[in-house]
């Protein structure tokens, strides 16, 4: 699928959601719980595509996810930043965002509407599929006037493989 039809079916999509539900805060989980969904299968195909090794630290993590994955499925390589000495809080700033090339303002009276909320989604559900929990927010936001637009990853701990023993 080309990039434009993606963005134009996207584009779609979040305005019928905003048609379907009165509150913006529905639509942003709505498009956060699908982001989520795609993320924990996009993650085998990125795996299997990118051949990068197991990252050993989380700002290891956020660089792939900005240089590699971000180029691979959006065309656009992210700035990363990152905020505190415990080193698992980042941003990634995107200057250009393609979700929104064909979107000039939020509709009308959609005010708290996240209107790129799928990629916080994508984001958080592959991290959860490599056994990395993060809460994944935007920061700023084109759309609402910002600079830039900027996604703030928080890793909260490391999820912890269960492993189970076997009774004799």
């Amino acid at each position: 699928m080309s990039r434009e039809l993606f963005v134009i079916t996207y584009g779609a999509l979040v305005a019928q959601l905003c048609k379907d539900y009165e509150k913006d805060e529905d639509v942003n989980k709505y498009l956060d719980r699908m982001g989520y969904d795609i993320g924990i299968r996009l993650v085998e195909d990125f795996l299997a595509r990118s051949a990068v090794r197991k990252c050993r630290s989380y700002s290891e993590t956020v660089d792939v996810i900005a240089q590699v994955a971000f180029k691979m499925y959006l065309g656009v390589t992210p700035s990363v930043s990152c905020s505190n000495t415990t080193e698992n809080e980042f941003f990634l700033i995107l200057d250009k965002n393609p979700l929104v090339d064909f979107v000039e303002e939020l509709p009308a009276g959609r005010c708290s509407l996240c209107y790129c909320n799928l990629l916080c989604g994508v984001i958080r559900g592959a991290l959860e599929m490599v056994h990395l929990a993060a809460e994944v927010t935007f920061v700023q936001d084109r759309l609402k006037g910002d600079d830039v637009t900027e996604i703030g990853i928080i890793f909260s701990k490391k999820v912890e493989d269960k492993k189970h023993k076997r009774k004799k």
